[in-house]
């Protein structure tokens, strides 16, 4: 790797906040249906890691996508992917804070991400979101904001998931 480069990549990277754990594809189709994907949403992932719920939104919904991920190795890994799947048309992948990141654009959020980072999104997606817009939490809820909707299952690894949605009400306010 040329030094320029790498000395970019060193800057840009910071600690994630959570582990890289993938969610697996049985799961990701769940929250993706769960969530009433269709081709005229824009799905957010927000920790992103390998880019597997945007680019499975594009392949199988035909919907737009946008993966964020702090960790720039990642972000690129899910480009590769996106290329590889054939929708890079379709998503595109930000080195970003999931909790700065803007997504005002999103009609879904996807988080596999630990309930205190899902508490700390809150304001921002109750303040972001255009009402309709719903938001989908892999195993971690989001505090005392109660979900519209919980989905217990046992996935094909046969571990126990939950699916919590959520979806943005008119009047919504970061107080409610």
């Amino acid at each position: 790797m040329p030094l320029l480069l790498f000395l970019l990549v060193l800057a840009a990277a910071q600690t994630p906040r959570a582990p890289f754990v993938a969610t697996p594809p049985d799961v990701v189709d769940r929250m993706l249906t769960f969530a009433g994907v269709k081709s005229s949403d824009v799905v957010y992932d927000l920790g992103c890691g390998d880019g597997r719920i945007v680019i499975a939104a594009a392949r199988e919904f035909g919907a737009r996508g946008v993966g964020v991920d702090i960790d720039p190795l990642r972000v690129e890994e899910a480009r590769r992917n996106a290329a590889l799947a054939q929708v890079e048309h379709l998503v595109t992948f930000r080195v970003e804070d999931a909790l700065t990141t803007d997504v005002s654009d999103a009609t879904v959020v996807t988080l596999y991400l630990l309930a205190s980072q899902n508490v700390a999104l809150k304001p921002a997606l109750m303040k972001q979101l255009r009402p309709g817009a719903r938001v989908v939490s892999h195993n971690f809820a989001m505090g005392d904001w109660q979900p519209d909707v919980v989905d217990t299952f046992t996935s094909a690894d046969r571990q126990t998931r939950t699916l919590y949605l959520w979806r943005i009400s008119p009047g919504s306010s970061p107080a409610r």
